[in-house]
């Protein structure tokens, strides 16, 4: 079962008058990990998410291992993977559901988010 994780700024203050939270499901938390793992990223490393201008449907997704994070940036737990976002970002992905697929149509993360009102056919784009 997939728990909701709380987001975050430094200061422990919810974003801005923002709904606070972004999904991380338990498969995903795993695959995260998984992932540092096999590739030797350091335990303290952090997976950002975050939006980017592109894409068929305007704008991207994109996943990053990094190692500090930012200034502004919100953190967000669960499984002990550390995961930060920008609040642009976060503007994009509120309620947010970040999943990790391995079955016949493919292998990867998806992300499930309802503020999507297009997608391209690959899953990597969408439009609000």
């Amino acid at each position: 079962m997939s728990e909701t994780a709380n987001i975050n700024n430094p200061m422990n203050e919810p974003a801005r008058g923002m709904q606070s939270d972004i999904t991380i499901s338990d498969k995903a938390a795993d695959e995260i990990g998984k992932i540092k793992t096999e590739n030797n990223i350091p335990e303290n490393h952090f997976l950002r998410i975050g939006v980017k201008g592109g894409g068929c449907s305007g704008l991207s997704y994109m996943l990053a291992f990094e190692e500090e994070q930012r200034n502004g940036d919100i953190l967000i737990e669960h499984k002990g993977v550390k995961v930060i976002v920008d609040e642009r970002s976060l503007m994009y992905l509120q309620g947010t559901v970040l999943d990790y697929t391995d079955g016949l149509n493919g292998r990867g993360f998806v992300f499930n988010n309802p503020a999507a009102t297009r997608t391209c056919g690959c899953g990597s784009s969408f439009g609000v």
